[in-house]
């Protein structure tokens, strides 16, 4: 399993309808992805929910490598690329997943934590706690998914959450999710 986001972060008086509009047209471009566990469309308002930008930043989890460079060398990400430019984008390895208690439900609001790995201790334990996080995320009411992943470049844990609710029981930046392609999300392993 293969995280991954790339954020285009827009201007404070950017019409986020252009971005609705963009994904309610070719969001279903992905329904079908060999490779892709899921891709939830994410947008940040600025002032809702606390956000303090625009922004556009789908995650994406990848059950293939594949899958993941056939999307970005010549699949649908050449079109973010003309009407954007190329955006920087991040990649973990995925360490857990987990299906919520509102496995069932469509995602209403997504939440995505950044968490440095401290010096000292051992990896293992870190990721060991960053299952056990996904596990009690995945546990919360209203959890539709939980997933963890880890950047060794950085050291960085990235926490991801889907929630059936607009009150997410998860500390993070909140987005509104916007449409959801998942054609292998039952295919996604849970520990790495």
């Amino acid at each position: 399993m293969h995280a991954m986001q790339y954020a285009l972060t827009l201007p404070a008086d950017y019409d986020m309808e252009i971005i609705r509009r963009r994904v309610a047209t070719k969001g279903h471009l992905l329904d079908e992805w060999e490779g892709l566990g899921f891709k939830t469309y994410l947008v940040r308002e600025r002032g809702v929910h606390g956000s303090p930008v625009n922004q556009y930043a789908p995650f994406y989890l990848w059950n293939t490598v594949a899958g993941m460079n056939s999307f970005l060398w010549g699949g649908p990400f050449q079109g973010v690329v003309d009407d954007f430019g190329r955006p920087s984008v991040r990649q973990w390895a995925g360490l857990a997943y987990e299906e919520g208690g509102a496995a069932g439900s469509p995602g209403r609001v997504a939440v995505l934590r950044h968490q440095k790995v401290a010096d000292g201790g051992l990896v293992s334990d870190v990721m060991a706690d960053a299952a056990r996080q996904t596990g009690r995320l995945a546990g919360e009411d209203g959890a539709v998914l939980a997933a963890a992943a880890v950047d060794t470049s950085r050291w960085e844990l990235v926490h991801f959450s889907l929630w059936a609710h607009d009150m997410p029981e998860a500390d993070g930046d909140v987005y509104e999710v916007l449409h959801m392609s998942e054609p292998g999300r039952g295919r996604l392993a849970r520990s790495c």
